[in-house]
């Protein structure tokens, strides 16, 4: 594995051609940029107005381009404030940008699936996302090539037992 920089990530996401998937395991993500909505969110404000406009212009100017764009967030019972905070304030403006995003509860068992965060580029690079156990981010690792088959598994094993989000989030 080697560590990439965030150019060299955000050349990834410029330069993919069809699909970019991510698998989304961690519990909590400690994001700096995300702190101010996250601690309004738990003392019960409203979402602002353009939260996470960032990210949706870019998955609509992907989808404009044919682009295909989505992940798997896994899960467990009880969710933490975060997996809240994501499921109500983040993820439906992700889908209403363009994103397919599918929720994977593993409460009940395991799937074999990994703890590690990865994006998944046209299902030929592998980048993992690592994170400390505060949910802070570390750093990037772009995958050797030759372990591409059980990325591909394991995230058909994701699809094929996750449920849409919008059946996911039905009362």
């Amino acid at each position: 594995m080697t560590v990439i920089s965030g150019a060299e990530m955000a050349a990834l996401f410029d330069g993919y051609q069809r699909t970019a998937w991510r698998f989304e395991a961690q519990p909590v993500y400690t994001m700096p940029d995300e702190r101010a909505s996250f601690t309004r969110f738990l003392a019960g404000e409203p979402k602002p107005s353009g939260h996470n406009e960032d990210w949706h212009l870019t998955v609509r100017s992907y989808v404009t381009l044919g682009k295909k764009i989505g992940r798997v967030r896994i899960v467990r019972q009880p969710l933490t404030d975060y997996q809240r905070y994501q499921l109500a304030w983040g993820i439906p403006g992700n889908i209403d940008a363009g994103e397919d995003i599918r929720i994977l509860d593993v409460t009940g068992g395991d799937l074999g699936l990994p703890t590690q965060d990865f994006w998944m580029f046209d299902e030929s690079i592998v980048v993992h996302l690592n994170f400390n156990t505060d949910g802070t981010f570390r750093e990037r690792d772009r995958v050797d090539s030759s372990n591409l088959s059980t990325y591909l598994a394991w995230r058909d094993v994701a699809m094929k037992n996750s449920v849409s989000f919008a059946e996911y989030a039905r009362p």
